[in-house]
């Protein structure tokens, strides 16, 4: 039986929260697609049946805007090397960004797609960001780092927004 009910429309704190998720969901996605090498799209999948908007006994995964996390992937992917090569040139010579912690790393990719494939204002980019990267440490200490290496990205990204 098919629901033909019409849909509700999302209030706007609604689609900042789908927003949010689906920034961090993209992080986790690049992080795991990194560190098991399994391919991006396979990841996508899994993500969006299993955990993206998924309830089970013990927890409850936030609703995602898919469109925007499918966005942010598929330009981590693509433009990949361009990112890592932004991100480098932000970092200090003695750190790669192969030397930087691997969540670290996939929030610069998920961040630099933004930057350059979303139509998201860089202050909003930067702002989003640092908050995930407090999300991911336990003292939230990468802060200031992450957010000087996202200030820089941005401004390469967009001078014109500075």
């Amino acid at each position: 039986m098919s629901d033909t009910s019409p849909k509700r429309r999302l209030t706007q704190e609604e689609r900042r929260e789908r927003k949010v998720a689906a920034r961090f969901y993209a992080v986790q996605a690049l992080f795991q697609m990194e560190a098991s090498d399994v391919p991006i799209g396979e990841i996508t999948r899994q993500f969006e049946a299993h955990r993206i908007g998924a309830e089970t006994e013990t927890e409850t995964w936030a609703e995602a805007d898919l469109p925007m996390f499918r966005r942010l992937i598929e330009v981590a992917v693509d433009r990949q090397a361009a990112i890592d090569q932004m991100t480098d040139r932000a970092l200090v010579a003695k750190w790669p960004i192969s030397r930087i912690d691997p969540t670290l790393r996939a929030l610069f990719r998920a961040a630099g797609a933004e930057l350059l494939g979303v139509q998201t204002p860089p202050r909003v980019v930067i702002s989003q960001y640092v908050d995930l990267a407090k999300a991911f440490s336990a003292e939230g200490r990468e802060t200031n780092f992450v957010n000087a290496v996202l200030d820089h990205m941005a401004r390469e990204a967009s001078a014109d927004e500075f």
